[in-house]
C-alpha cells in the first residue's frame, strides 16, 4: 500500500508502546514516550471528562485547563532519539479538544493542583515524580482533584477510542511523522504565569501567620527538585536562616520512600562541607508533593521516614479522622492517633483520597492522610490558632515540612526529640529497580491465599483464623485454601528463616502486596511498585537497627529475600 493511501498506524517505524497507569498517573520509558502517545492519552482523558458531570470533576469545552511541569529535561525540551517535548504534545492535545491551555509554569504538582482547584477547573502535571532519569508521564486532575480508581476504566476506554481514531488517519493528514512526533514540532509553550507560585507561598504564610521560625537554621537540599527555590522563598519569608546547597542541573531522581546510603551520604557531605550546624535538612523530590526531613543526632544526620512524619503532623493539627495505607508504620496503632484512625487502604493517593472522602461523608471534621513517601493530604479545612487551611486533597511537600519545624518551635525541643514522643517502632523502605512487573506479580500471587475473601490469615497454635477486609471471621474456608495458606507460610518461613532473624510468622495481609508479621513484632511487607519495574521491601521493628537489616537483607544481590521469593515463581 503507498504511503498516500495509508494510515499513520502502518508508517510508524518503531513499535508503539501503550502508557499505562501506575498507582497515580501515567508513566514510562522516555524512549517509549513519543509526542503521538502522550496526545493519544492526554485526548482521550480530556474528552472523558468532558462527558462527565461537574460535580464528578467534569469539566466544559472552552474551559481553561492549567498545565505545569518538573525539571526534567523531557518535559518540555526535545531530547534525542526523536523524544521529548511532553508539554508540547499535551499543550496541542488540550487545543485540539477545545481547551485553553495555560502554563504555570514549573512549580510543584501540589501548587499547581491548589491553584486549579480554587478555580474548579482541570489540571496535569507533567512529572516523572520520583522515579529514574530515564522516564516521565504526567499526572491529570479533575476539577474536583486527582482521578479515583473508579474512573480508570472510562478513561481507558476513552483512550482507545482516540487511539483507533488518530492511528488510523492518513499518514500524509496526520499531525505526527513516522517517529509519533509532532510535524509542525516547536519549542515554545505558553508563557507561564506566575500566579500558581505566589499563590501557594501565600496558603502557608497565611496559616502560619503570627508565628515565627526565627532562630532555625535549614539547609535545603536543592538537587533537581522543582520546587528547589520555592521552599528556600517560603523558609525566608517564615523567618528561617536558609542555606541551599547541592542545586543540580542535571536530573536527580530522589525517592522518599527509600532513600538508600549512598543518598544519604550525598547530604551528610554537603552538610559537612558547609561546616555549619543545622536544625534540620530538608528537600523533596522530583516534583516537590513528597517531603525529605534529616536532622541531626549523636553528630549524624538522622533520615526520618514519611510515615512517621505524618504521624507528627497529624497530630499537630489535631486530626480526628486519620486515613493512610497499610504500608504505614504501626506505630500509628499503637499511639494517640489510633483512636482517630480508619480501616487502612491499599497504597497510593487515590486510595487515600476515597478514604478521606468516606470520613468526611460521615461527618469527621478534620480530615488528614498520609503515605510512607511522606505526601500529605488534607481532606478537609483544618483551623489552627484561628487561622483556616482549605482542604488539599493531594500529596503536599511543604505542609509537612512546616508542622514539624513549627511543632518543635511550640514544644521548644529539636526534631529528634520531637520524633520521640512517639511509640517506638522503626520503619525502613527499599527496593529493587529494573524488576520485572510480571515476576512482582507472580510472587503476590504465589503467596497469597486461593479465595480472594481471606484478606488477613492469623496463626496460632490451635490454627488459623481467615478475616475479610472488614476484619470479620470468614467461614468458608475450603480444605484445599488451607492447605495453600499452610503451604504459604511454610515457603515464607523458609525465606524469612531464624538464621535471617526472623521469628514464625504470626500474620500475613493481603491489603496491598504481601505484609508479613513475625512472632516478634517484625514486619516485611513486599509489593510491586505501581508505576515502575520495581519491587519494594518495607520493615518495621523496635529498633532502626533491626528495621534496615530486614531491608538489606531484603534487596541484598545476588540472593536477598526478594531474589529468593522470585526463584520460587
Amino acid at each position: 500500500m503507498s504511503t498516500s493511501t495509508s494510515s499513520l498506524e502502518a508508517n510508524l517505524a518503531y513499535e508503539p508502546q501503550i502508557l499505562k497507569f501506575g498507582t497515580s498517573g501515567r508513566r514510562g520509558l522516555i524512549v517509549d514516550l513519543t509526542q503521538l502517545e502522550i496526545y493519544i492519552n492526554v485526548l482521550g482523558e480530556i474528552r472523558y471528562l468532558q462527558a462527565i458531570s461537574p460535580s464528578e470533576g467534569g469539566i466544559e469545552r472552552g474551559d481553561d485547563f492549567y498545565y505545569a511541569y518538573d525539571l526534567r529535561p523531557s518535559s518540555i525540551n526535545y531530547v534525542e532519539p526523536n523524544r521529548g517535548g511532553l508539554c508540547q504534545a499535551v499543550e496541542k492535545a488540550l487545543k485540539d479538544a477545545g481547551m485553553r491551555p495555560i502554563s504555570l509554569g514549573a512549580i510543584p504538582t501540589p501548587a499547581l493542583t491548589l491553584f486549579a482547584l480554587q478555580r474548579g477547573k482541570g489540571s496535569i502535571m507533567v512529572t516523572g515524580s520520583h522515579i529514574p532519569f530515564d522516564r516521565n508521564g504526567y499526572k491529570l486532575n479533575t476539577s474536583k482533584g486527582e482521578l479515583l480508581k473508579k474512573d480508570e476504566q472510562p478513561i481507558n476506554e476513552s483512550v482507545e477510542v482516540a487511539r483507533k481514531e488518530l492511528l488510523a488517519q492518513p499518514f500524509e493528514q496526520s499531525l505526527f511523522n513516522e517517529q509519533g512526533m509532532l510535524r509542525a514540532a516547536t519549542t515554545t509553550l505558553e508563557t507561564p504565569i506566575p500566579e500558581g507560585k505566589s499563590e501557594y507561598i501565600q496558603r502557608y504564610l497565611e496559616f502560619f501567620k503570627g508565628d515565627t521560625l526565627q532562630g532555625m537554621k535549614l539547609l535545603v537540599y536543592q538537587h533537581s527538585a522543582v520546587g528547589r527555590d520555592l521552599i528556600v522563598e517560603l523558609l525566608e519569608l517564615l523567618g528561617a536562616e536558609v542555606v541551599p546547597a547541592g542545586r543540580s542541573e542535571t536530573f536527580v531522581p530522589i525517592d522518599t520512600e527509600a532513600i538508600d546510603q549512598a543518598q544519604l551520604d550525598t547530604v551528610q557531605a554537603l552538610s559537612d562541607s558547609t561546616g555549619q550546624t543545622f536544625d534540620a535538612v530538608i528537600s523533596t523530590d522530583g516534583d516537590s508533593d513528597r517531603p525529605l526531613l534529616l536532622s541531626p543526632e549523636d553528630g549524624k544526620l538522622r533520615f526520618f521516614s514519611g510515615d512517621l512524619l505524618g504521624m507528627v503532623v497529624a497530630e499537630f493539627l489535631g486530626a480526628d479522622a486519620v486515613v493512610v495505607p497499610i504500608s504505614t508504620n504501626d506505630a500509628i496503632d499503637r499511639g494517640p492517633l489510633a483512636k482517630a484512625l480508619l480501616p487502612k487502604t491499599r497504597i497510593g493517593s487515590p486510595y487515600v483520597i476515597a478514604g478521606m472522602q468516606n470520613a468526611a461523608q460521615q461527618g469527621r471534621s478534620r480530615v488528614l492522610g498520609w503515605e510512607a513517601n511522606g505526601g500529605f493530604l488534607t481532606g478537609s479545612e483544618i483551623e489552627l490558632d484561628g487561622r483556616k487551611l482549605p482542604a488539599l486533597p493531594t500529596r503536599d511537600a511543604v505542609l509537612p515540612l512546616l508542622c514539624v519545624l513549627f511543632a518543635a518551635r511550640k514544644r521548644q525541643t529539636n526534631v529528634p526529640t520531637l520524633f520521640k514522643s512517639l511509640p517506638a517502632r522503626s520503619s525502613k523502605a527499599a527496593v529493587i529497580r529494573n524488576f520485572p512487573r510480571p515476576t512482582s506479580a507472580k510472587i503476590v500471587q504465589r503467596f497469597s491465599p486461593l479465595d480472594k475473601e481471606d484478606h488477613e490469615i492469623v496463626f496460632s497454635e490451635g490454627g488459623m483464623e481467615n478475616l475479610n477486609s472488614n476484619g470479620q471471621h470468614v467461614n468458608s474456608v475450603t480444605e484445599e485454601g488451607g492447605r495453600h495458606i499452610s503451604q504459604i507460610r511454610h515457603e515464607l518461613q523458609q525465606v524469612f528463616s531464624a538464621e535471617a532473624g526472623f521469628t514464625p510468622v504470626k500474620k500475613t495481609n493481603y491489603t496491598d502486596g504481601v505484609r508479613i508479621t513475625f512472632e516478634n513484632g517484625d514486619v516485611a511487607h513486599i509489593r510491586p511498585s505501581g508505576n515502575a519495574d520495581e519491587l519494594r521491601i518495607y520493615s518495621v521493628s523496635d529498633t532502626q537497627a533491626r528495621a534496615d537489616e530486614i531491608c538489606s537483607q531484603g534487596i541484598e544481590e545476588p540472593n536477598g529475600l526478594l531474589r529468593q521469593l522470585a526463584s520460587m515463581v
